[in-house]
């Protein structure tokens, strides 16, 4: 999903050129390519039983429905060249009702599994926590670009509708465990190692609903009333500034948490993938409100912050490459 957002943020950038969106379309690819491997590695490994039953682990099953959707958004935003107009549409209905579908049941099963079978020690709460929640806030923001394409009339209607709930959902769950990961960060000694990267999941929850808000206040026309459209461009606009505000707030905290763990050392770890999906999310989400205001500060904030997602997605890609051969060659040696 961290691959998949690096060319959907480079789709919607307010500022584009051609060039820029064959490279984009490159990396759809090749997130749709890593996307196909990696989930069928998963599914061979048969390990969900086990994932679920892990407090750690468990939170993790939110990433593969963000990819789907992800993918899938992009099938749409950049596919077209590549597979054709019709074929890449209905990739992303499939990968987004199959996204949807697995988004939602992790939405739900993981905080019963928290709350009925896992127990946590009182600083326990990281990051990590936001992973099965936010899927929804996904399934929203992506599924807005689907509305259009929708059947006229209430098939239309519905869609709108199905993802304005899910976006209520997502939201008001994401604030509800930044609550608990922010009190962990005040009550308890500030996070190290591995757990400082996932501080930035809160980041990319909160621009998820900016984007959220603006891609369906687009598409709120084709479904609703004139006085209802109108009303969601001004929640659009209000309520995604809003917000972007509280994001902004969250990404100087985790630059902060982040640059104080490097001056003793940041070891690679998985984890450094928590740099990526959130700063693409804030790029999407700075550049839904630079599209509706026209304001240029918010159109060159979303620029820099592309800049800072590819610089970032090019270092944390190198290093797992690095590791993976790395442990291949290891594991080589033994054998």
């Amino acid at each position: 999903m961290g691959t998949g957002i690096v060319a959907n943020a480079a789709a919607t950038l307010p500022r584009s050129s051609p060039w820029l969106r064959g490279a984009a379309t490159v990396v759809w690819a090749g997130a749709a390519l890593l996307l196909v491997l990696l989930a069928a590695a998963y599914v061979r490994q048969r390990a969900l039983r086990s994932h679920a039953t892990d407090p750690t682990q468990a939170q993790f099953l939110g990433a593969l429905p963000m990819a789907l959707l992800t993918v899938g958004a992009g099938a749409l935003l950049l596919g077209g060249q590549v597979l054709g107009e019709r074929a890449a549409l209905t990739v992303d209905w499939v990968l987004w009702s199959l996204g949807t579908a697995l988004g939602l049941a992790t939405a739900c099963a993981v905080p019963y599994l928290m709350v009925t079978r896992h127990r946590f020690a009182p600083d326990a709460a990281f990051g990590g926590w936001l992973l099965p929640v936010v899927p929804p806030l996904v399934s929203a923001a992506t599924g807005a670009l689907l509305v259009p394409h929708a059947p006229a009339g209430q098939p239309q209607l519905a869609m709108l509708l199905a993802c304005y709930a899910m976006l209520g959902l997502g939201l008001v769950a994401v604030l509800l465990v930044l609550a608990m990961v922010y009190s962990r960060l005040v009550h308890h000694d500030a996070p190290t190692g591995a757990v400082v990267p996932t501080v930035w999941i809160g980041l990319g929850a909160v621009d998820q609903a900016v984007t959220a808000m603006g891609t369906l206040a687009t598409a709120a026309p084709s479904a609703l009333r004139a006085p209802y459209a109108r009303g969601a461009a001004a929640f659009a606009l209000l309520g995604g500034i809003g917000l972007w505000g509280f994001a902004m707030l969250w990404l100087v905290l985790a630059a902060a948490l982040t640059v104080r763990q490097l001056r003793s050392g940041l070891p690679f770890a998985p984890s450094w993938w928590s740099f990526i999906f959130p700063l693409g999310a804030c790029v999407t989400g700075t550049g839904v409100l630079a599209t509706r205001t026209g304001a240029l500060p918010l159109v060159w904030t979303a620029v820099a912050l592309y800049v800072l997602l590819v610089a970032a997605w090019a270092v944390v890609t190198w290093r797992s490459l690095r590791h993976a051969a790395g442990h291949l060659a290891r594991r080589g040696a033994r054998t």
